[in-house]
């Protein structure tokens, strides 16, 4: 297959009108010079951007199913929808769960083959080394200190999928648990209320990520800076939640000016309720009520219990509605999340070699055509018409 006459976000973050070769599953050639390349089916996207497709690596669930559910079907199902909004490569979190379940979820995740839906390519291990001051939506009951052996025996039941272990710094034995793990796993700081001094001996032990950065952390003060400058200073990435809802959009705005392009994470942490109606769903066992575009604890309406919208809706509202440019915003929904799981070779950038996995949208930032591992896939909107057919 050959893509045509798109507007293509090469490798250098700019875009260049130009063609996209495909053979099989992957891309061959990106081409923006002029010239004519005869016996392949073409698209033609003339008008339409052409990014990579999406990479989220925080979330738990979409459309009534959970990753923790521990089952095939949950994981089809969600691969599905995230492929349906252009993300075509997802490493769900887990939630504050005993040790039992999580194997379980890990044995699950392991046994499952990529099939029509995004891709499996990592776990998020979010909880349970969660400080029992800054829970979040996480489950008080399952809390657990830093333990380097279950770690492993997860690591072991995932098969190589286990990518991202978070932590509190504060917690007993943190340090040790960092050095050790962080020389196989990426270690994220996390639901922790950790100065900065606490969390600066996280990043010089191994630490390199911040999860959802802002939310369930000491914010930034100038007498008690907190972890987002010792992240700063550390070169470490981090995610942020552009929903609207979780973060203000000049709090969004200064992150990426803090952080840079290279290092901002854009994530949607969406659970269960995602491309649902309003109503009480579920996330890590504990009732959760949707409102429109915000999700709560039922027994605590005032704390936030994940998102309910897909990663792309999160970059178009970064666009959008909080001034981000679109070549930002789309580098750190496609490569940076790529790289920060060591994923990259395969996921994240149009470039050859890399899985043919393309969004081609609009200039309003809607999902006008799919692209998955070289075949054409369905999307929330309507193909424009030099899109339903292939011309050969």
């Amino acid at each position: 297959m050959e893509i045509r006459h798109a507007l293509v976000y090469c490798e250098d973050h700019i875009f260049r009108k130009g063609d996209i070769e495909i053979c099989g599953e992957r891309i061959s050639r990106v081409r923006t010079e002029e010239r004519k390349h005869e016996d392949a089916p073409v698209l033609d996207a003339d008008g339409l951007y052409a990014i990579p497709g999406l990479v989220d690596v925080h979330f738990h669930g979409a459309c009534g199913y959970d990753f923790c559910d521990g089952n095939e079907e949950s994981i089809d199902r969600i691969a599905q929808y995230e492929a349906e909004h252009g993300v075509l490569a997802i490493c769900p979190a887990t939630m504050t769960f005993s040790e039992e379940k999580l194997l379980k979820v890990m044995h699950t995740a392991a046994a499952h083959r990529n099939g029509s839906g995004a891709d499996l390519v990592g776990i998020h291990m979010e909880g349970p080394f969660v400080s029992p001051r800054k829970l979040g939506a996480q489950n008080p009951a399952f809390a657990h200190e830093p333990d380097i052996a279950m770690v492993r025996r997860l690591a072991e039941a995932a098969d190589g999928l286990l990518k991202i272990v978070d932590i509190a710094p504060e917690l007993p034995g943190a340090e040790t648990f960092i050095r050790e793990l962080s020389k196989d796993i990426v270690i994220s700081v996390s639901h922790t209320c950790a100065d900065y001094e606490t969390a600066r001996m996280a990043f010089r032990s191994g630490a390199s990520h911040l999860t959802h950065t802002f939310n369930a952390m000491p914010g930034l003060w100038h007498r008690a800076p907190g972890p987002i400058p010792a992240a700063l200073e550390a070169g470490a990435d981090a995610e942020l939640i552009a929903d609207g809802v979780h973060i203000h959009p000049a709090m969004v705005r200064l992150a990426f000016r803090l952080f840079g392009e290279e290092r901002v994470v854009l994530i949607s942490d969406s659970m269960e309720a995602a491309g649902l109606p309003d109503g009480t769903y579920s996330l890590g066992g504990q009732a959760v009520q949707k409102c429109g575009r915000r999700a709560g604890l039922a027994s605590d309406p005032g704390t936030i219990a994940g998102s309910v919208t897909n990663l792309f809706d999160c970059m178009r509202t970064a666009v959008l509605d909080m001034k981000i440019p679109l070549e930002t915003a789309i580098r750190a929904a496609t490569e940076n999340p790529a790289r920060s799981i060591g994923v990259e070779m395969d996921y994240g950038s149009i470039a050859p070699g890399r899985y043919a996995n393309i969004v081609l949208m609009d200039r309003e930032m809607n999902i006008r055509g799919i692209v998955r591992r070289g075949a054409l896939s369905p999307s929330p909107n309507p193909a424009p018409r030099n899109l339903q057919r292939i011309m050969l």
